[in-house]
């Protein structure tokens, strides 16, 4: 009786042995949530450092977007007031990402929201200049185009204008520009006084911080992506290498802890 019980006692010892650890999820799963949106090692709020990390990336990345831009309007750098220097600065911001191990997905959204804010950051910055330095001169039409037909030019009416001297402005025309306009008529055209910013139609009630309101919710956006993307790359977990993985922000929380424990 002893003999057969200790018998059976060790075979199902070994049947415990045998049997596989069960697993939260299955590795393939892990794998792709970790690489794909960042495998965020933490229970409850976010680490505090790690947090205020992605809050600076994204100011800083914000800042140098739009003040590379505005920089190049007002001094006259043609690769930076195209926005150049902005797409530059959405690439660094991009490889940061990369460096701290963020996730695939969240990369790919904090670049595009970047590279939405330099596109949009030119236009801005000469608006700024203009409404700065710019003089009201009055322009002449000499002919109009587009329309609601022209579907490469957004609808708009395009007014070719001359100046005072009859000297033809290489830029036309669309603020002021409307339908009931006919050559001969006049608009009011505002031109940079160092000619610096291409010349444009006068906008009632521009001031000189106005062009930057657009970018305030670009900037926003970029700035909880980079949020997201920082936070959710913070690792406790070991590397494939056996060695500890170092996190993308330094030491964790106490909720960090509990993670790792489990």
């Amino acid at each position: 009786m002893n003999g057969n019980g200790t018998t059976l006692e060790v075979e199902e010892r070994m049947r415990h042995r045998r049997r596989p650890l069960p697993t939260s999820q299955p590795p393939l799963m892990a794998h792709l949530r970790t690489t794909v949106w960042g495998p965020a090692e933490f229970v409850g709020l976010p680490p505090y450092r790690l947090a205020g990390k992605g809050v600076l990336a994204g100011c800083l990345a914000a800042a140098a977007i739009i003040g590379s831009t505005l920089a190049g309007a007002w001094y006259g750098v043609p690769e930076l007031a195209d926005g150049e220097g902005g797409l530059v600065c959405a690439a660094a911001l991009a490889l940061y990402l990369c460096v701290a191990r963020a996730g695939r997905a969240l990369v790919g959204i904090v670049t595009l929201l970047g590279v939405c804010l330099a596109l949009q950051a030119p236009q801005a910055a000469a608006g700024m200049v203009l409404a700065e330095r710019g003089r009201v001169e009055s322009a002449v039409v000499t002919s109009v185009e587009g329309g609601p037909a022209a579907v490469s030019d957004h609808g708009r009416y395009l007014c070719s204008v001359i100046d005072q001297d009859g000297v033809p402005l290489k830029t036309r025309i669309w603020r002021g520009c409307g339908r009931a306009t006919r050559p001969g008529d006049t608009l009011a055209v505002v031109s940079d006084s160092k000619g610096r910013v291409a010349p444009r139609g006068q906008e009632t009630g521009a001031s000189a911080t106005g062009p930057l309101r657009g970018l305030a919710a670009w900037a926003a956006a970029l700035m909880a992506g980079c949020v997201v993307a920082v936070v959710r790359s913070y690792r406790l977990s070991g590397t494939a290498s056996g060695s500890p993985a170092a996190s993308a922000s330094g030491s964790g929380a106490p909720g960090d802890v509990g993670a790792a424990l489990r």
